[in-house]
């Protein structure tokens, strides 16, 4: 009997136990990547994120893989294009912060700033090691997260305050919030060894 996380609505459902199992909590470096996740994260504003997670696929297609130099392209007939498609979220403000978004991350790179630098350096450069054994000990934000919600949205970043940002992070390995319990806890903790 595999001992998971206890996540509302995942017990049973492969889609979410995958997502538990293979990618929450895993330490990711690539900048491309963690825009990506910063931008699903952004769409998760009011929702759930099993919701966003199974039109994930749907996501990449309507965003080009979430390419950033191809989404920052975007005009018009993209913002109407995605604005219909029923396999996304449908939200005006939410595509354009996408938009956006990829506008800003561009201009960051060409400036010489890497965007998996800048995010990392929040927490060290390295995954905070946290040690909660029950549900209740998670915050929903810290320091770090507001410290990296402000400095996104001074740089014109939308939809990532503090509880968004706290969810990225965790989802992104910057943090190991899995409980003690969990089997994933040891797996994502020797990932993050140094």
């Amino acid at each position: 009997m595999v001992t998971r996380c206890v996540w509302h609505g995942m017990a049973g459902d492969p889609v979410y136990e995958a997502y538990h199992d293979t990618d929450w909590g895993v330490p990711e470096y690539d900048p491309r990547a963690l825009w990506e996740k910063l931008v699903l994260d952004g769409f998760q504003a009011g929702l759930s994120w099993i919701t966003i997670l199974k039109k994930r696929e749907n996501f990449r297609a309507a965003f080009a893989g979430f390419d950033p130099e191809k989404v920052a392209r975007f005009g018009d007939a993209d913002r109407e294009r995605l604005l219909n498609d029923a396999g996304i979220i449908r939200s005006g403000a939410k595509i354009d912060a996408a938009v956006n978004g990829a506008r800003i991350y561009l201009n960051m790179r060409d400036r010489g700033e890497d965007f998996s630098k800048f995010l990392w350096d929040f927490v060290g450069g390295s995954p905070i090691k946290n040690q909660w054994a029950d549900r209740s000990q998670v915050p929903v934000k810290t320091p770090e997260a507001e410290a990296m919600a402000k400095a996104l949205k001074a740089r014109g970043f939308k939809f990532c305050g503090p509880v968004i940002v706290y969810a990225f992070m965790q989802a992104t390995g910057m943090v190991n919030d899995h409980l003690t319990c969990c089997f994933r806890h040891a797996e994502c903790e020797a990932m993050s060894a140094g």
